[in-house]
């Protein structure tokens, strides 16, 4: 024992520090486990009363980049001063990095406690054993960065030849030389080649998801451990079905280094955080054509663009996917004026009137509107255009057509028989086991005899599944081909059909068009579209605007005068949309909005809108309509036509309608005139989701 140990220490408590860095370590280097375990032995032949064991930092690193809660707990008790002694196996064990090691040191020699490691006691109190103690601690800290930099630099080095082995996705396994091949088994590399099938054909990862969990196909998933490589079927997930679309190993590339650490500041400590995604100009290695993918380099850049479409929150200056709803056009139409793509708005819930729109830089509130113009003529237009372009190749399209349903049938079935020959083998493995089992073995026998029957029932679940698939698939009615050919001789008719569904025309559209830019010519009163087609031609569209709607400039009253004659009448909304109606504008020429009017009005000392002083025989334009069951712009002509009777405080402002003219016969004969002249499908038409084109 040594000297330093005096009975003060020996009448305190003994602490055991047991880490190790990784959980490779943890399972593989045992003897290294054992030594330091065997620390407390050692801690009570010197005589110490009691000894404490701490290896809650097994995995876990020590260069201070990862909290470590055992390491924690090791301080709080040399705090308390009950710690006579710290065991090590050596300094690298109680910290990588000067920080925790020189802080342990620090509190040791405040609380007079002894750092024990195999080569001897140390006092921290002692000038020369705290020298030594530094310079364990310094040395430990450099020589795991030696250690990390020397391991980098041939980790580096060996995946810049494509040799450097790590974890593979399904679909892929190491040969006997070191490189990557197909793996052998046709059902998982099946699965992983339909991914991609279905991808082209829905054109989104979760149209791919949706799809396999309709289809009840279970997926391949690896199941990462230390040393274990396994392959596990599982239900569908999404994450899953990116992680195979974003992967450019099913491309044929060699990629390596995709993903990167940061390092944050948390609670004064650093803290190392990984799972974030480098851009592709930054990946450590990437050797394309370097093992056979299951897709081409460019099928993955393709894949890659719609992805990236397909996030509409990302990018908004880039070219968006269609989504659904009734505008054609949906993340193609892009501003002539600042590049930003412009987006949709949509009018009521039962109107089909929808905009494009560009808001311009919404982070700076005032920006103003940048461009903006009604969706109905636009739509109609490049319509025409696409219809006349694609005309030539309406056979072709038409025969792709015809086939796409039987081969998403004959996917759904050769995925599920592949599954059912896995079934099939494990069944005659349990069927094997139970054979060689020994039958006096009774509680043996019992398990691999349930074991045998729950493959068995699961071989006759699928066959059944793969028959009702066979007979839904016989029992379906054939296309007739030659009618379906002259049909396609009639696109516009095929465009506008009930079947035809609005993502199907909006994919239709994103497939030859490759953007449009929209701008605005103001001397002509035109919106001019340059529609530019994915073969790398332009068209150049010119769609007129309506002229409705505009208050004739030199009648325009000063928005003083406006407010003095309607301020108490309408709300400061209402007073807002009829100063900019009327084409008013504020002192700086801005718009004017609800607060502008507010602060005018109160400059102005006129007096708010008060819903009580209203004495009820008069009710605006917008609430006869309603009462009607019309649009307000048949109650407007109504009044134009001198049948409503309605009056306005100046032009341009709000029309008030008294409540007396609304049980006149003459009115109510006109209004059911109105609604008569309304479709039979009323109705179907206003929630359509897509906007038919007349005329085609």
């Amino acid at each position: 024992m040594s000297v330093k140990i005096t009975r003060d220490h020996l009448d305190r408590a003994a602490v055991v520090y047991v880490r190790q860095s990784t959980m490779s370590q943890v399972m593989g280097n045992l003897e290294s486990q054992r030594r330091q375990y065997d620390l407390a032995q050692a801690a009570e032949t010197a005589g110490f009363k009691s000894v404490a064991v701490i290896d809650d930092d097994l995995g876990r690193s020590g260069s201070g980049s990862t909290q470590r809660p055992g390491f924690e707990r090791l301080v709080a008790m040399v705090c308390s001063g009950n710690v006579g002694a710290v065991y090590c196996i050596e300094a690298s064990r109680l910290a990588r990095n000067g920080r925790d090691w020189h802080h342990l040191i620090d509190l040791c020699a405040l609380a007079g406690a002894l750092v024990i490691d195999p080569d001897g006691a140390y006092d921290p109190r002692l000038v020369n054993d705290r020298l030594l103690l530094g310079l364990k601690g310094t040395m430990s800290e450099y020589e795991l960065s030696l250690l990390r930099q020397r391991g980098i630099a041939a980790r580096d080095s060996k995946a810049k030849r494509g040799e450097y082995r790590f974890m593979l996705p399904p679909g892929f396994c190491w040969s006997e030389l070191g490189k990557i091949e197909m793996d052998p088994d046709e059902h998982v590399a099946g699965l992983v080649r339909l991914v991609f099938t279905k991808f082209r054909e829905l054109g989104s990862a979760r149209q791919v998801f949706l799809w396999l969990r309709a289809a009840d196909i279970k997926m391949p998933v690896v199941l990462k451990n230390v040393q274990i490589y396994k392959l596990s079927w599982k239900a569908p997930a999404y994450h899953t079905v990116m992680q195979i679309l974003h992967n450019p190993l099913y491309a044929g590339a060699y990629a390596f280094g995709r993903i990167a650490q940061k390092t944050r500041i948390v609670d004064g400590r650093a803290r190392k955080v990984s799972g974030f995604k480098k851009p592709r100009e930054e990946w450590n290695v990437l050797l394309r054509d370097n093992h056979p993918g299951y897709v081409s380099w460019q099928e993955y850049e393709d894949n890659q663009r719609l992805l990236l479409e397909n996030a509409h929150m990302k990018k908004n200056c880039s070219r968006k996917s269609a989504r659904g709803g009734r505008a054609l056009l949906t993340g193609l139409m892009r501003c002539g004026h600042c590049g930003r793509m412009m987006r949709v708005f949509y009018g009521q819930a039962k109107g089909n009137a929808h905009r494009y729109q560009c808001r311009g830089d919404d982070a700076h509130v005032g920006a103003g509107l940048c461009i903006g113009i009604g969706g109905v003529r636009v739509d109609r237009a490049v319509a025409l255009q696409i219809l006349e372009a694609v005309s030539d190749r309406a056979v072709e399209a038409a025969i792709l057509a015809s086939d796409q349903v039987e081969r998403s049938r004959q996917e759904i079935i050769t995925a599920v028989e592949r599954e059912l020959e896995v079934v099939r083998y494990e069944a005659s493995l349990a069927a094997r086991r139970y054979e060689l089992v020994d039958p006096a073995k009774r509680h043996v026998a019992r398990e691999l005899e349930a074991r045998w029957n729950g493959a068995l029932e699961r071989v006759a679940e699928l066959e059944g599944r793969v028959k009702e698939l066979r007979t839904a698939s016989a029992e379906s009615p054939k296309i007739d081909r030659a009618l379906l050919l002259q049909l396609a001789h009639d696109l516009p008719r095929v465009w506008n059909a009930p079947s035809t569904d609005t993502r199907t025309k909006q994919r239709l559209v994103h497939i030859v068009v490759r953007e449009i830019v929209c701008d605005l010519d103001r001397n002509t009163n035109e919106a001019v579209l340059l529609i530019h087609w994915t073969g790398g031609r332009h068209t150049e569209v010119r769609v007129a605007r309506v002229k409705t709607g505009r208050y004739p400039g030199d009648m325009a009253p000063t928005a003083v005068d406006a407010l003095r004659k309607l301020a108490g009448h309408w709300p400061d909304r209402e007073l807002a949309v009829s100063l900019n109606r009327m084409r008013c504008k504020t002192g700086d020429g801005e718009t004017w909005t609800t607060v502008r009017v507010r602060e005018m009005r109160e400059r102005l000392g006129l007096p708010e809108y008060d819903p009580a002083s209203s004495d009820g025989k008069m009710i605006s334009l917008a609430k006869a309509a309603a009462h009607f069951g019309i649009c307000v712009g048949s109650a407007k002509s109504l009044v134009l036509k001198d049948i409503l009777p309605a009056t306005q405080a100046i032009k341009g402002s709000q029309w008030l309608v008294p409540v007396d003219a609304l049980s006149s016969e003459t009115v109510r004969i006109a209004v059911q005139r109105v609604i008569e002249r309304r479709p039979r499908n009323y109705i179907d038409y206003q929630y359509d989701r897509m906007i038919r084109l007349p005329g085609i």
